[in-house]
């Protein structure tokens, strides 16, 4: 079970969350704001982080279930406070099996630290199509799946 971190003061629903996410391997940054239009999945994770790494095949599963039935979705996973050496691997690595995915790096833990990011991950960011947050999961494990995919969906509908 993972430890659910402090997420006093991190983003509600309804809030504008900053509009940085990190930049990607090719160094592309990537801003809520020019995702408004799609339903956008941001999960913070790391290569340590078991749960995370089976997590992020299954959100790019239903990224591309949602490509095919004509709706906008996009995930950003954004790699939490690892070493650039470990990013590179790890983007090469998931980018590859899971292109549709935007990957990303928070070097410092500044950028998910308006999301509740302290430490415990993963933590889980749906924003509404307007780019307002939906839903905030900070803590959660395989025993929540089937809530997040009700959540994705319900933003999708």
């Amino acid at each position: 079970m993972l430890i659910c971190g402090n997420a006093y003061g991190a983003l509600s629903p309804g809030d504008v969350p900053p509009d940085f996410l990190g930049n990607t391997l090719k160094g592309r940054a990537v801003h809520p704001s020019a995702l408004r239009g799609d339903v956008v999945v941001i999960s913070f994770w790391a290569t340590w982080c078991h749960y995370c790494m089976q997590e992020l095949p299954v959100l790019a599963g239903v990224q591309a279930v949602a490509a095919k039935r004509g709706l906008r979705m996009q995930v950003v996973a954004v790699d939490y406070r690892e070493s650039r050496h470990t990013f590179v691997r790890a983007a090469e690595l998931l980018g590859s099996r899971l292109p549709s995915l935007l990957i990303t790096r928070d070097v410092n833990g500044s950028i998910g630290k308006p999301y509740g990011v302290s430490g415990s991950i993963p933590v889980m960011v749906m924003l509404h199509r307007d780019g307002t947050v939906a839903y905030v999961h900070v803590g959660y494990d395989q025993d929540e799946l089937d809530e997040l995919i009700t959540e994705i969906n319900r933003l999708l509908s």
